[in-house]
């Protein structure tokens, strides 16, 4: 019963661990959204203040779309490996303290557990029964807050940014390029800031916070770099360059 009880506890940690690394994932994704969508649609409005033309309108957003795309990409995954580096040279430093020094690393995981309120008998009970079953999984887990079996991978990590970046850059793209070019920059405006006060509310959602505050600072902040970007379109529009 006490091991059916332990196999419980297990696979509810391992549940909740899954959960949390399936928001993290979400809520990158989001943001991925976000930055396509603001950035983008600043290139496009900028350029539609300076020209009624939706060639160049769209040969520069199409271009925004694909280095962004590819810079966001790159971006993830050096940041996602080198993560995974240092947490696996983390892994292997606290491999070969296990097995030179099995009795410090017990007493070491005995004290970590008192420190967290445990009595020194029930710490010590514990901290036996986990390293009895896997010393390193028992360190890894209580003094680096590391699992070696869910590590996030680079190549997925680049791919989703990259693609969540792609799906809001083509928002802006698509309201530039359909509206009638009387009423171009302002369907793309009003586009752009419903979609922002969307990803805001699922933003806020996924991580438990306020959804008002995140909508408005979104929508606010996209309003105001399509105006700033539009401005400098038509001061460079204006004056022939």
């Amino acid at each position: 019963m006490a091991e059916l009880g332990r196999s419980t506890a297990r696979q509810v940690d391992n549940g909740r661990g899954r959960d949390a690394a399936r928001l993290n994932r979400l809520r990158a994704g989001v943001l991925g959204a976000n930055d396509g969508i603001i950035s983008t649609a600043g290139l496009v409005v900028g350029v539609a203040g300076a020209t009624t033309q939706i060639g160049p309108i769209l040969v520069a957003g199409i271009a925004g779309l694909v280095a962004g795309a590819v810079s966001m990409a790159l971006g993830e995954y050096v940041s996602v490996s080198s993560q995974r580096d240092a947490e696996r040279a983390l892994i292997e430093q606290e491999r070969r303290e296990v097995e030179n020094n099995p009795q410090g690393e017990l007493d070491e995981l005995i004290g970590m557990y008192e420190s967290k309120g445990l009595s020194h008998e029930t710490a010590r009970a514990v901290a036996q029964e986990l390293t009895d079953r896997d010393p390193l999984a028992a360190h890894l887990d209580v003094e680096l807050g590391l699992d070696p079996g869910a590590l996030t991978n680079a190549v997925h990590a680049a791919i989703s940014s990259g693609l969540s970046f792609t799906a809001g850059a083509l928002l802006p793209l698509l309201a530039v390029s359909l509206a009638p070019a009387s009423v171009r920059v302002a369907v793309t405006f009003a586009a752009v800031l419903v979609a922002l006060a969307v990803t805001g509310g699922i933003s806020a959602r996924l991580g438990g916070a306020r959804r008002l505050p995140a909508v408005v600072r979104l929508v606010v902040g996209g309003a105001v770099a399509m105006t700033v970007t539009y401005a400098v379109g038509r001061l460079l529009g204006v004056s022939g360059l």
